[in-house]
C-alpha cells in the first residue's frame, strides 16, 4: 500500500470560551486546509486542551441551545460533563467516556461541568467533534449513544506498545462501539514511549490526527507535538505513528459526504432554504422543550 503522508501540521489556534465551561481551540473549520468540505464528514472540531478550572458552586458550561443536521461527539480525557437534552436523555461523560448525540431533525441540549467536578475543580480536557449527516438522514429521529470507557473496544498492540481504543469504524478487524450513518473511523491511540501503531484508510477518506498527550513521529519523518493537529493528504492509504514519549493520539478518518453544505450557527443543512426552515422550526418550538 502507498504511504499516506502529512499535508500540513497545524498549531492550536488561539483559545476562546464556549459558554463559561469550555476553553477551546477551533481546528475545524479554520483556514483553507481545514474547511468543512475539505474535512467532510468532520465539520467542526473544538479541542479543550488541558486547563485547570477552580472550584465553583455553580457548574460552568453552555445553556440550552439547538442543533439540526449533524451529530455531536464529545470525548472526555479529563474532567466530567453532564448532558441533558429535549428527548429526555441525560448522562455524565466521565474520563475516557464518549457521548455520541445525533441531533438530526432537531434537538435542544445543554452541557455543564458535572456537579462534583465543579465543587472540587481540576484539570479539564475534552474534544467535541461535529460529524455531518448526508441529506437523506438529516431529518431522521434524534438519538443518543452514551459510551462508557468499559464499552469501548480496545485492540492491544504487540510488544506492550499500548492500545487502540476503537470508538467508531474498525481497526485490525476490531469494530468500534458507536453506530454511524456514514463510514467514520474514530479512535484513540494510547502508546507507550517508542510504541508503534500502523493505520490504513482508503486514500480518498479525509484523515487527520490530534496529539492529546506527548509527542509522536509520523512515517519516520514528521514530528507532531502536544496539542498539534496533522492533516493527511487524500492519497495513499497507510501511515505509521511512533511515540517519542508516552502519547495519546486521536485519529479520525471518514468518507467525504459530497453534498452542498449550508451552515449557520447550530444548524448544518444542504441549502439556505433548509436553514431558514430550521430557524423557523426552532422558533415555533418544534425542537421540544428543555429547562435551562
Amino acid at each position: 500500500m502507498a504511504t499516506k503522508n502529512i499535508e500540513i501540521i497545524v498549531n492550536p489556534p488561539a483559545p476562546h470560551f464556549v459558554g463559561d465551561g469550555f476553553r477551546v481551540h477551533n481546528f475545524i473549520p479554520s483556514g483553507y486546509h481545514l474547511d468543512m468540505q475539505r474535512m467532510s464528514p468532520f465539520i467542526m472540531l473544538d479541542y479543550n486542551s488541558k486547563f485547570h478550572f477552580p472550584p465553583s458552586n455553580e457548574p460552568k458550561g453552555v445553556g440550552v441551545h439547538p442543533h439540526r443536521g449533524f451529530e455531536t461527539v464529545t470525548i472526555a480525557y479529563k474532567g466530567k460533563v453532564a448532558h441533558h437534552d429535549s428527548t429526555g436523555n441525560t448522562g455524565v461523560i466521565g474520563e475516557g467516556d464518549v457521548q455520541w448525540m445525533t441531533a438530526a431533525s432537531g434537538i435542544l441540549h445543554k452541557e455543564y461541568h458535572e456537579e462534583e467536578f465543579s465543587r472540587t475543580g481540576g484539570e479539564f480536557q475534552m474534544v467535541q467533534l461535529w460529524v455531518n449527516l448526508p441529506a437523506k438522514d438529516k431529518m431522521s429521529t434524534p438519538k443518543y449513544q452514551g459510551i462508557t470507557n468499559d464499552q469501548i473496544q480496545k485492540f492491544t498492540l504487540a510488544d506492550n506498545a499500548g492500545e487502540i481504543e476503537v470508538i467508531a469504524g474498525e481497526y485490525q478487524g476490531l469494530k468500534g462501539s458507536a453506530s454511524t450513518f456514514t463510514k467514520v473511523n474514530l479512535m484513540n491511540a494510547k502508546l507507550k514511549k517508542d510504541g508503534v501503531a500502523n493505520f490504513s484508510f482508503p486514500a480518498h477518506f479525509n484523515t487527520a490526527l490530534l496529539v492529546i498527550e506527548g509527542a509522536i513521529e509520523v512515517n519516520g519523518k514528521e514530528n507532531v507535538g502536544t496539542d498539534k493537529f496533522a492533516l493527511f493528504e487524500t492519497e495513499g492509504e497507510s501511515f505509521e505513528i511512533k511515540a517519542s514519549e508516552d502519547a495519546v493520539v486521536l485519529v479520525l478518518s471518514g468518507e467525504p459526504i459530497n453534498e452542498p453544505i449550508a451552515s449557520h450557527g447550530p444548524f448544518v443543512m444542504n441549502t439556505k432554504e433548509e436553514l431558514m426552515e430550521a430557524f423557523n422550526d426552532f422558533n415555533v418550538g418544534k425542537f421540544g422543550y428543555l429547562e435551562d
